[in-house]
């Protein structure tokens, strides 16, 4: 059963607190104070290994964690689990001590056991980890919410770094080393207290009763899966042992302190915390598996410097370098582990969430243990046959750059999951719009004032991105007219429309008349959508002008041309100025010339209004495809209706010149056909037609005209509107046949000759 939105808040919000006493816990007990504890005690490289595989020993507890949850509550188990890891700390507490007694050996066997005891431990209690979190993460922010713990877990990582680096400094006091772990054994015992307190995940989450063989054999059967693991287990390796080794890298090839170290880990916590807000950011929207493939790119270009950087480096050069390898390595390969948890969640049925999280941590485990062991040996070999450290390095880093290459060859077999092409992922990241339409996505879900969230749907308006989809696809559906209008706005403005979008909006047009549905109508027709045409036919008899008019354009968009005849009687039947307005524009973007007839009719009606005019001489001017140079004409002849003589005779002086320039030879020869004639006649049929009325001459002009130039149903109209004494008087009209005409003999010239 899922929480309600304020437990759900609530269990968050102590969820959160959680994270942060055992992100505390965690690196003054186990991150890299253990490694440089360890390191001062002089430990070889495979002791180093065998400690950073410990870590990964967890993973193998897990089974164990799944028998208990037959007897008892996940969530009694993982805090249980969390307050028992710290305490089996306590044998490194005593370490410093054995050492000013001379007893390094035992305190060396101390570390060992310390860490092994909690880790142990932790393998038990992990097996609430996948069930608690995805339970908490449930909900449309889904991804988000799970970053938002890695940015917890990094944010208190980077400032526990930062507070052992000072502590620490150059050279400092064993006996430090004790107080900074004991300060983790009573945070980690106060964060097993809080998760007594997180509500207790469904129990169908458990899988109670399957054997581990089945749930290896119900992964395996599975291609996505298979694939997930393979590439799981070759970055989980390449990610731990990167990370574990930096360190030692850190200290045996550049001679670090201990201080040193630890400042450099506040980078490498810095990095982590930036790739979390990253993928906080763009997880929702864009998917897991284009930025696991990015994060493991970064990874791997973070670990090219260390094969071709020199090792005799001045003054700061060192620190500068160690600090962006840290910095770079924990950027890449931390956001890939966190990453492919999410997708993992995303893969996974939830009621094999329990089984499927054992196998994905045993992956982890063997990877991270028998990396981490295997590459502590590989450099004590390598330096015992006499190659000097750095290149012992070289070496190490080469290996693991070719893993990650193999992983990234791997990655783009992966299941999308719903996530955007890599391509688009990227599109995504490195474009201003969609990340502003992601950030103003972000500041929408979040606001709860009304005028705010009109404001915001305007910006996206302004900032179309198809990222923004969703969103304004649930916010269309807002109880509140001005929020809807701006919802459907904004989706007006985006290039493309995928099918949930189509739906709405023809559902939109079909529900609410006289309010939002003229918008998804005319959205309909915009963006093409052919499924939309029976649709759009009925709503073009609505009642709703403003929805019917909109369906009557988008119709004409569609070229319905079967439906054509029916918007012709439309128009002439409706007394609607603002509907017969828009079944002209319509008739115009048909482009029909058997709609001329009826345009013309409106004309012939009793004292059309003028903006009707203008609206049946732009359509058309549509027809005869010559809006866009006559438009400009008009405007011209509406500012000073007295010019109409002088603007038509421009017009046809003009043409006739053309046409003299463009074949000059051949007009003094005068050869039958060839033009000249048409073009000597021309200014003086325009002439006799806009001074005395008289279009006789104009009409043989046009008619005249070749077959292949002007459609022959649009020569015998204009050719029968020259002799009709009613329509001849519109001088738009006038300007536009003289306009055409004269458009024509320009075509005439650069065509027959």
């Amino acid at each position: 059963m899922s929480l309600s939105p304020y437990r759900l808040g609530k269990a968050r919000t102590l969820y959160n607190l959680f994270n942060i006493f055992n992100a505390l816990s965690w690196s003054f007990l186990a991150g890299n104070i253990v490694t440089l504890l360890a390191m001062r005690l002089h430990a070889t490289s495979t002791y180093i290994g065998v400690i950073s595989a410990l870590l990964y020993v967890s993973f193998f507890f897990l089974p164990l964690g799944k028998l208990l949850t037959r007897r008892f509550s996940i969530t009694r188990i993982f805090s249980a689990a969390w307050m028992g890891r710290a305490l089996g700390m306590t044998p490194l507490l005593f370490a410093p001590y054995l050492v000013s007694l001379g007893r390094t050996d035992a305190a060396m066997s101390l570390i060992i056991l310390g860490v092994g005891v909690f880790h142990i431990i932790r393998g038990i209690g992990m097996i609430g980890n996948n069930p608690v979190l995805s339970y908490l993460a449930s909900g449309p922010d889904r991804g988000s919410y799970m970053t938002q713990i890695q940015i917890i877990n990094s944010a208190v990582g980077m400032f526990c770094g930062f507070f052992i680096a000072l502590v620490l400094g150059r050279d400092p006091p064993l006996f430090l080393y004790t107080i900074i772990m004991a300060i983790g054994v009573v945070c980690g015992v106060f964060s097993g207290l809080l998760m007594r307190k997180i509500p207790e995940p469904p129990t169908d989450e458990r899988g109670k009763g399957t054997s581990f063989l089945n749930v290896l054999r119900e992964a395996f059967s599975k291609d996505s899966v298979r694939q997930f693991i393979v590439i799981l287990f070759i970055v989980a390796l390449a990610s731990g042992v990167s990370r574990a080794f930096i360190i030692v890298y850190s200290r045996e090839v550049f001679l670090q302190s201990d201080g040193m170290v630890s400042l450099y880990s506040v980078f490498g916590g810095l990095g982590v915390l930036l790739i979390g807000l990253l993928i906080k950011f763009l997880v929702d929207r864009i998917g897991a598996k284009p930025i696991f493939i990015v994060c493991v790119f970064i990874g791997l270009i973070g670990m090219i410097p260390i094969i071709f950087i020199p090792t005799d480096l001045r003054e700061n050069a060192p620190i500068l370098f160690l600090s962006g390898l840290f910095f770079i390595l924990n950027f890449g390969f931390l956001g890939s582990e966190g990453i492919a948890q999410t997708y993992f969640l995303a893969l996974v049925p939830m009621e094999l969430m329990l089984d499927m999280g054992i196998l994905y941590f045993l992956v982890f485990g063997v990877a991270g243990s028998a990396g981490s062991f295997l590459a502590g040996l590989l450099l004590d070999i390598l330096t015992g046959l006499g190659m000097p450290m750095a290149a012992a390095f070289k070496v190490l880093y080469g290996l693991l750059i070719g893993m990650s290459i193999g992983a990234l060859y791997l990655q783009k077999n992966l299941t999308p999951l719903g996530a955007l092409p890599f391509r688009g992922a990227l599109e995504v990241i490195f474009s201003f719009r969609d990340l502003r339409a992601i950030a103003l996505l972000d500041r929408l879900n979040k606001t709860k004032d009304s005028e705010e969230e009109e404001a915001l749907l305007e910006a996206l308006h302004d900032t179309p991105s198809k990222l923004a989809l969703n969103g304004l696809l649930v916010r269309a559906k807002s109880p509140r007219l001005s929020i809807r209008t701006e919802a459907l706005r904004a989706m007006e403005a985006l290039e493309s429309l995928d099918e949930n979008a189509k739906n709405a909006l023809m559902e939109d047009a079909a529900v609410h008349h006289f309010t939002t549905a003229y918008i998804s109508a005319r959205i309909l027709g915009n963006h093409r959508v052919y499924g939309a045409i029976p649709v759009l036919r009925e709503l073009a008899s609505s009642k709703d002008y403003m929805l019917a008019g909109e369906a009557i354009i988008a119709l004409a968009k569609l070229k319905d041309e079967a439906f054509r005849p029916q918007i012709e009687r439309i128009v002439t039947l409706t007394d609607n100025p603002r509907l017969k307005i828009m079944g002209v524009e319509a008739f115009g973007i048909y482009g029909s010339p058997y709609s001329l007839s009826v345009l013309l009719d409106l004309l012939r009606a009793a004292n059309p209004p003028h903006y009707l005019r203008d609206e049946v001489v732009l359509a058309m001017a549509g027809i005869l495809d010559v809006q866009n140079e006559f438009y400009p004409l008009l405007i011209r002849f509406l500012e000073d209706e007295s010019l109409i003589a002088t603007l038509a005779m421009d017009e046809a002086e003009s043409a006739a010149e053309f046409y003299r320039t463009a074949h000059a030879g051949w007009f003094h020869r005068k050869k039958p056909g060839n033009g000249a004639d048409q073009a000597e006649v021309f200014p003086q049929a325009v002439g006799a037609f806009i001074q005395d009325f008289r279009g006789a001459n104009l009409s043989r002009w046009i008619l005249n005209l070749p077959d292949d130039l002007a459609h022959p149903i649009s020569r015998s109209v204009l050719a029968e509107i020259l002799l009709d004494d009613e329509l001849i008087s519109h001088n738009r009209l006038r300007l536009l046949i003289v306009h055409w005409a004269a458009h024509e003999l320009r075509l005439f010239s650069k065509t027959f000759f």
